[in-house]
C-alpha cells in the first residue's frame, strides 16, 4: 500500500453525561477535607475534562471484544489484556481473524515496543489513523452552570456492605469524586485517509463511539456511572 495522505476527517460534536462520571486523576495522596478517590481535571483551570486516551482506550477494547480479537489475543498471550498486537496479527489463523485484526490496530495503532522483529509487517499497516482530542467542557454550557451555580464536580460516600451483619465494613468508607450528569463536553477527534480502503475503518470507528454510547465511559460502569451520548455529531 502506498502511504500518501489523502485528507483527514474531523468528527466533532458534544459529549453529554447521562450519569456521573468518574474518571481518576491518579492522584492517591489524601488531604485533609478533601476526597481520596479524586477525578482528573485542568492544572490550570482545576476544570474537569476527558482525557482522549480515555475514549480511545474503552472504543478500542470494545472493538476488539465485538469483533473476537480479545478473545484471539488472550488465547495467544494471557497477559495480554486481549489487546490487538503485530504478533498476533502474524500468527492470525484466517483471513477474517487476519483482517480484524489488522483493522484495529491501522486505526488505533500499536507501540514502538510492539514491533520487534515485524517491521515489515508494521510498514504495511502504516501509520494510525486515528486521533482524539482531550475532551473540554463546553463553553455554552459552562456559563449555564455558573449562573445557576451547578456544581462541576461533586462527591458520593460510597462503603462495602458486609453482607452477615448487613452493615458497613470498618474502613471501607471513601468519597469518590465525580463529574454530574447533564454535563456537556465538546468531542473531537481525526481520522486520516490513506487509501480507499481507510473509508470502511473509519466507519468502522463510528460503530465503535456506538459501542460506547451502549456501555460505560471511565470507573465504576457497572454501578451507573459514565453513561454518555453523543450529539450533534459532523464531519469536517
Amino acid at each position: 500500500m502506498e502511504i500518501k495522505l489523502q485528507k483527514i476527517i474531523e468528527l466533532k460534536g458534544k459529549l453529554i453525561l447521562e450519569s456521573n462520571l468518574h474518571i481518576g486523576s491518579g492522584n492517591m495522596d489524601m488531604h485533609i477535607g478533601g476526597t481520596d478517590n479524586p477525578i482528573i481535571k485542568h492544572p490550570h483551570t482545576l476544570e474537569p475534562y476527558i482525557p482522549g486516551s480515555s475514549i480511545k482506550g474503552k472504543v478500542r477494547s470494545l472493538l476488539e471484544l465485538s469483533s473476537g480479537v480479545a478473545q484471539e489475543a488472550y488465547k495467544q498471550n494471557s497477559k495480554s489484556g486481549g489487546l490487538a498486537s503485530l504478533a498476533l496479527l502474524k500468527q492470525a489463523k484466517s483471513d477474517q481473524e487476519k483482517n480484524e485484526v489488522s483493522n484495529i490496530l491501522k486505526i488505533f495503532g500499536f507501540s514502538g515496543s510492539d514491533k520487534g522483529d515485524e517491521d515489515e509487517l508494521a510498514a504495511k499497516l502504516g501509520p494510525t489513523r486515528v486521533s482524539f482530542a482531550d475532551c473540554y467542557l463546553n463553553e455554552k454550557w459552562k456559563e449555564k452552570a455558573i449562573e445557576n451555580l451547578w456544581p462541576l464536580a461533586i462527591e458520593k460516600a460510597e462503603t462495602a456492605i458486609d453482607r452477615i451483619s448487613g452493615t458497613a465494613k470498618q474502613g471501607s468508607l471513601r468519597q469518590t469524586e465525580m463529574v454530574p450528569a447533564g454535563a456537556v463536553f465538546d468531542f473531537r477527534l481525526s481520522f486520516k485517509i490513506f487509501c480507499d480502503d481507510d473509508q470502511k475503518l473509519f466507519e468502522k470507528l463510528r460503530h465503535g463511539l456506538g459501542l460506547l454510547e451502549k456501555d460505560a465511559l471511565g470507573g465504576s460502569g457497572s454501578r451507573g456511572y459514565g453513561r454518555i451520548r453523543f450529539e450533534e455529531l459532523h464531519e469536517e
